[in-house]
């Protein structure tokens, strides 16, 4: 269960009629997490009906879903978003039946939203989120106090319903889309016959306590820490004719987002493989966009500019040492020694030491699968809908090629691999004089680095983060490694990575 922490803080909302109590069922379910306790109390005929079926519509994303009362039930659960767990206490013998029906178990990996909290006698987790609803003249009051994550989050979802409502689209239906490694996070909004339109919640990088140098690991690594980023590298590749989400409206400071959609298609095929013509596709993208010069300052609004930082020695380092931080210990039981961490980092030095004076360019970092959205009604570049970038450097160009042809999130077969690769080349060639050597050499190098950092990251999102599910892709990643390794410009790295274990069936 979430913690407590901070001190108690409460938040009011007046709700004039049915519409916006289920409004408020929406908003708060686009803050849900696994572990949340919504406790909820008020007036007969307050509201708490309507409320609970809007939250639980929304976390299904079907208008239409039955919503029955678990009054004689006590609960009822729905195969959710995070899966969802009504409860209805009214009828709750005694508090210690709350354990019986196994409230715990159910917030390992749900939510959990309890009508008649008080009759659980005191047992509910600290960090519960308890939402009151009370008649206030023709309509209700809501009342929402807590404290920890939780109850942040939900203050967020409601920050951003009143930034909606400041730009003209405050009674737009919320739908979660999609979140990523980060704690960013996108939903849906629709509102009448107008587009559809993705909401963007940034919340400003936490930056975590010293790892280096009295540095936290987000600075040494350039991780972007405010959406100014995003603005900023969206309007420069716009600018450059790659097809990016137009920005509606923005609130840097809180770090909202009203975007343009760019399309639900995905870059894979229906089967979720991929396509050897997209792939294509999108290496003559990064070509086009590899041949062009980009400055370093690029403009978010008026007044604020960011900086793109490079992607130098100590961000490509520090990446790849996830890989003895996380993945050692996860692959053999113990702790990456000092010994190898020395001669780890030497190889390694040796390695990016070949690719010093590399060609450079805007790297967008993550230039994958689930960041390209397939568009094939439309013709040339345009068919490449390109989303998250805000963490984009300016660093070797063939780093986003190794992103896309080594793609983290689906295995692409060595053809496939072998013909973006290829496409790209050429694409390059026929714009000028193109060092084709240079560029695979340097290839190998970022796919190595990649996908080193990739093991020590899906590592942690596991451990770290309470997230299995990246665990499915390390076979991948480590084939993938394997892949890079294999140039002969990398012998000694390669032979390194094998005396330790690294890759080979000991790596597994």
């Amino acid at each position: 269960m979430n913690g407590a922490t901070g001190e108690p803080r409460a938040l009011e909302r007046h709700l004039p009629d049915e519409l916006s109590t289920a409004r408020l069922g929406e908003d708060i379910a686009m803050a849900l997490r696994a572990g949340d306790v919504l406790a909820l109390s008020g007036d007969l005929g307050a509201g708490k009906t309507t409320l609970a079926r809007g939250l639980i519509r929304a976390m299904a994303g079907d208008n239409q879903l039955d919503v029955p009362s678990p009054t004689f039930t006590l609960v009822q659960s729905y195969e959710t978003r995070v899966p969802l767990h009504h409860f209805d206490l009214y009828r709750l013998a005694s508090a210690a039946e709350l354990d019986e029906l196994g409230l715990d178990e159910m917030l390992a990996d749900g939510v959990a939203l309890i009508e008649w909290p008080d009759r659980a006698g005191g047992t509910l987790p600290p960090a519960s989120v308890a939402l009151e609803l009370v008649h206030d003249g023709d309509g209700r009051l809501a009342r929402i106090a807590g404290s920890g994550p939780a109850f942040e989050r939900i203050a967020r979802s409601l920050a951003l319903r009143d930034f909606l409502a400041g730009n003209g689209w405050g009674a737009a239906q919320r739908r979660y889309f999609t979140g990523d490694a980060s704690a960013r996070s996108y939903e849906t909004v629709m509102l009448g016959d107008e587009q559809p339109r993705v909401l963007m919640n940034s919340p400003r990088l936490v930056l975590g306590p010293p790892v280096r140098d009295g540095k936290p690991y987000a600075i040494i690594a350039h991780t972007a820490q405010s959406v100014a980023a995003f603005v900023a590298v969206d309007r420069a590749l716009a600018e450059a004719g790659v097809s990016v989400p137009g920005i509606f409206a923005q609130d840097l400071d809180s770090g909202f987002l009203l975007l343009g959609h760019l399309g639900s298609d995905s870059f894979l095929d229906p089967a979720g493989m991929p396509v050897a013509e997209r792939y294509m596709a999108a290496a003559d993208l990064l070509a086009d966009m590899h041949g062009q010069r980009w400055a370093s300052t690029l403009e978010a609004a008026q007044g604020v500019v960011h900086e793109v930082p490079p992607f130098d020695r100590d961000a490509m380092t520090i990446e790849i040492e996830l890989l003895l931080d996380w993945y050692v210990p996860y692959a053999t039981g113990r702790p990456a020694s000092e010994a190898l961490r020395a001669g780890f980092r030497s190889a390694w030095n040796a390695a990016l030491d070949r690719i010093e004076s590399t060609e450079k360019s805007l790297v967008l970092r993550d230039f994958h699968s689930p960041n390209i959205i397939w568009r094939p009604e439309r013709a040339g570049h345009d068919r490449l809908g390109i989303v998250d970038f805000q963490d984009a450097l300016i660093g070797p160009s063939a780093y986003d090629v190794a992103s896309l042809a080594m793609d983290a999130r689906v295995t692409v077969p060595p053809a496939i691999e072998e013909a973006a690769v290829k496409a790209y080349v050429a694409a390059r060639k026929r714009a000028g004089a193109f060092d084709e050597a240079a560029f695979a050499e340097a290839y190998a190098v970022m796919a190595a680095q990649r996908n080193s950092k990739i093991l020590g990251i899906f590592v942690r999102l596991n451990e770290r983060d309470g997230k299995p599910a990246y665990l499915k892709h390390l076979p991948r990643i480590r084939a993938y490694l394997e892949r890079a390794l294999a140039h002969p410009a990398l012998g000694d790295l390669r032979g390194f990575y094998a005396q330790h274990g690294l890759i080979g069936d000991a790596a597994a």
